[in-house]
């Protein structure tokens, strides 16, 4: 089963009751700030939100969509078609720790991804495979993750994700080994009052040391409402 939602005029098929994007595809979409790129890949693409958001961003860019998972390719697919990106997008179904034995050396500008945020055996293991996948290393680790990134970047690419804040320091120490400068944080609140509950990551490969730290990002405002910035987020209006 699934269902058809609609964000920033983005038609997306996806799993009613499976894996399903959340605010953190967008926020990541959003965090991606440079002028112009050539050719762009999404490391675990899942339905292909932001794959396809950034498709509709950079209209000149090549989208490669990365993904493990039958199911979530097969609407990647879908979604592709039906949003009518399907000259500069497609989907490889692709195990990420194998990626070597794949010709996509050297090839992106860019790379994103929303990758399995919880070690196998930490929290609640969803009883459903995809979500599991999704959201557990049980396919992919953060270390393999990374050298997949490595491995397809250009010279000077750059690699944007969201993670958990409390796992930043090993985020940082795992793309520093694989000589991946982290250049940009942003950490994102629920609301003004809160801990940080996410955190936008822009790293550099082979890049110089210099961190830059943005202000934060609140979903909500003090009275419970969207704050500004994340309404013109969801609809794409100021």
């Amino acid at each position: 089963m699934v269902t058809l939602d609609t964000i920033r005029e983005i038609k997306m098929f996806q799993p009613k009751t499976g894996y399903r994007f959340s605010v953190d595809a967008l926020l990541l979409y959003d965090f991606v700030n440079v002028r112009r790129a050539r050719t762009i890949a999404d490391l675990g693409a899942g339905s292909g939100i932001i794959g396809i958001l950034l498709a509709k961003k950079y209209t000149e860019a090549e989208v490669t969509l990365f993904e493990i998972q039958k199911g979530l390719a097969l609407l990647a697919e879908k979604n592709i078609a039906m949003n009518s990106v399907n000259e500069r997008v497609r989907v490889i179904k692709s195990d990420l720790r194998e990626i070597a034995e794949h010709p996509y050396s050297n090839s992106f500008d860019i790379a994103v991804s929303n990758p399995p945020f919880r070690k196998e055996i930490s929290g609640l293991l969803s009883p459903e495979e995809e979500k599991a996948v999704a959201r557990h290393e049980i396919k992919l680790r953060l270390p393999e993750l990374i050298r997949a990134a490595y491995f397809m970047l250009r010279a000077k690419g750059r690699f944007f994700l969201v993670y958990l804040p409390e796992r930043l320091m090993e985020l940082m120490t795992g793309l520093k080994k694989e000589r991946m400068e982290t250049k940009r944080l942003r950490f994102v609140h629920s609301d003004p009052a809160s801990e940080a509950k996410m955190v936008l990551v822009e790293a550099v490969k082979d890049g110089r040391t210099g961190l830059k730290i943005e202000s934060p990002f609140y979903i909500y405002s003090r009275s419970g409402e969207y704050s500004d910035e994340m309404r013109m987020l969801c609809s794409g209006n100021p």
